[in-house]
């Protein structure tokens, strides 16, 4: 693993910017982990800065990354993101990656039979809140008691832990709303 050194380390986790990133390279740095969902790509900047960080496993397999975004179908009034095609590119270098175009319920429904279990999943604040209500039950079946799911709550904001108990009642609420309906 490519950890950054002494005065890398205490850079990222205490002066990098946005400084709302900090708690995200703490927990990278702490556990690293092999794989990896992300919801929500925005502009990549983060994506390649973490990927890098941790280059492949110590064993050598490269870190498994899944990425969801809406790519090209963003909305003049979506914040800035890359064309898929930029993303593969971009990105293919430094992991094992899947890129599943879509809002994050819709692509969630899609693949997560085929996806298996994340160590770390990262929710970021672009998704939209009707399409990442409707994804938890998805996000559910993708993590262990082990895994990590971080939520940005706000563009820029830090990165905060989602607790287990919180994951399953958000789940939960998405099946009952599916029942009433």
């Amino acid at each position: 693993m490519a950890l950054p050194g002494w005065f890398g380390s205490l850079w990222l986790t205490r002066f990098s910017r946005p400084a709302g990133e900090r708690p995200l390279w703490r927990h990278l740095l702490r556990t690293p982990p092999k794989r990896i969902l992300e919801i929500g790509l925005g502009g990549l900047s983060r994506t390649e800065r973490m990927l890098s960080l941790l280059g492949p496993a110590s064993d050598g397999t490269p870190i498994q990354y899944v990425g969801i975004d809406r790519f090209e179908s963003r909305t003049p009034t979506d914040p800035p993101g890359v064309t898929l095609k930029a993303a593969h590119q971009r990105l293919t270098p430094l992991a094992k990656i899947q890129l599943v175009p879509g809002n994050a319920d819709s692509a969630l429904a899609r693949v997560s039979n085929h996806l298996g279990v994340f160590d770390l999943v990262l929710v970021s604040a672009d998704e939209e809140a009707k399409h990442l209500e409707r994804s938890w039950f998805f996000v559910q079946r993708l993590v262990r008691p082990t895994s990590t799911i971080l939520v940005e709550p706000a563009p820029g904001g830090p990165w905060e832990p989602l607790e287990a108990a919180r994951l399953e009642a958000l789940a939960s609420r998405t099946v009952q709303r599916r029942a009433a309906a």
